[in-house]
């Protein structure tokens, strides 16, 4: 059989998910959240190690990527696995992972993400607390929230096995946070500033907040994101240029110093 993984320039080009299709006919992932549906999670059943193939958030890991906003506005964006954990509303203990974007020298947003993996190997989203500045001072808060809480519900970051067709709940604040993930190909390839990436799982994001939006994602074994595009509502691309292990004390550091401020 033909290797169907194409580049993501070729897959864009053709306006057709790569690889896509699924050799089996049953609904995968039918276990999955969907939408606003509820799910009995037993804390017990989670933990704050995550070491899917797909996405391992190893405390001290730092992903360097940069990114091109739908005006051409370059940016930086540097993302920390900390050795922080968060006991959240629904009873889980999660990851903290520090997300920060800036242009510049100045920070434009700045976010500490909670993620837990579940025993089968699941990663789990459980929520965030993020923050956009302008001038060093606050603008918004909009899209924080937090599972178990004001009737917030956690979703999957990924699968614990991909598979062509899979669709889940990424997250969901009523009018706040509806994101929504599917997986398109478990075997692409895809080349961005860090290096070349085979088998990489292909995902599209969408929300019903924003109908006109659409982003690729490509996550490569043993690394995580790669790649994102935004192909619709707004040109953007975002590739990794750099994966680096941090000292604990600076991995410490981003878990712990307050949104918008400089950390190692």
């Amino acid at each position: 059989m033909k290797r169907a993984a194409l580049t993501i320039a070729a897959f864009l080009a053709a306006g057709l998910p790569a690889g896509c299709g699924s050799d089996d006919d049953s609904a995968p992932g039918d276990d999955l959240p969907q939408g606003d549906e509820r799910v009995e999670l037993d804390p017990a059943d989670f933990r704050a190690d995550v070491d899917n193939r797909y996405w391992p958030m190893r405390p001290g890991t730092r992903w360097t990527y940069r990114e091109a906003d739908a005006d051409g506005t370059a940016l930086r964006v540097v993302v920390t696995a900390t050795p922080i954990t968060k006991k959240l509303a629904n009873g889980v203990t999660a990851r903290v992972v520090r997300d920060t974007v800036t242009q510049g020298v100045e920070v434009v947003e700045d976010t500490f993400d909670w993620y837990a993996q579940r025993d089968d190997g699941t990663v789990w989203y459980m929520g965030e607390d993020t923050a956009e500045f302008e001038g060093s001072k606050v603008t918004s808060r909009e899209g924080s929230w937090e599972a178990g809480k004001d009737g917030a519900l956690p979703g999957v970051a990924m699968p614990a096995e991909p598979r062509d067709d899979m669709r889940y709940r990424q997250e969901y604040y009523r009018g706040e946070a509806e994101d929504n993930g599917e997986i398109l190909s478990t075997r692409e390839q895809v080349q961005v500033a860090a290096g070349h990436y085979r088998d990489a799982v292909l995902t599209t994001d969408t929300t019903p907040l924003e109908p006109d939006v659409v982003e690729y994602k490509l996550y490569a074994p043993g690394v995580g994101p790669v790649l994102t595009l935004h192909a619709s509502g707004g040109a953007g691309r975002e590739e990794l240029i750099g994966i680096t292990r941090v000292g604990d004390s600076a991995a410490r550091a981003a878990g712990t110093a307050p949104l918008g401020a400089r950390y190692p």
